[in-house]
């Protein structure tokens, strides 16, 4: 089972951290990405580290005019079993819920579709 937390009004310009907490297994034995989807649009890919610590951004591999690229970094907590996301000079356009998952395989895939279990969510909303 995965929980965000972290969510809630930023301004912009401001930074968030949030956190994805695994519950019943290890985040370090599997892949875990982060996500994030507005109303009416498609969910979107952001980070994805595998257990062996490799990142992924996946605005690498997926054209998106909303890019966080170079603002949003995903680390690994396993003291405290999370994975967490962190962004900085956050815009409005970052207004999103933001999600967690896995694919329960080792390495990150590049497909949204491909993971298979999500945390319910938290809202980030970014004030102009």
């Amino acid at each position: 089972q995965l929980e965000e937390s972290g969510g809630g009004l930023v301004q912009a310009g401001g930074s968030l951290r949030l956190s994805c907490t695994a519950t019943g297994f290890a985040v370090g034995d599997y892949a875990i990405g982060w996500f994030r989807q507005v109303p009416g649009k498609e969910r979107q890919g952001i980070l994805c580290i595998s257990s062996s610590g490799g990142i992924t951004d996946f605005s690498d591999y997926w054209y998106s005019p909303d890019s966080v690229k170079g603002r949003f970094t995903i680390a690994r907590d396993n003291t405290r079993n999370t994975v967490d996301l962190q962004g900085s000079g956050l815009k409005p356009e970052d207004t999103a819920v933001y999600s967690c998952a896995t694919d329960w395989t080792r390495e990150c895939r590049l497909g949204v579709y491909e993971y298979s279990d999500w945390g319910q969510g938290t809202q980030v909303t970014v004030s102009s």
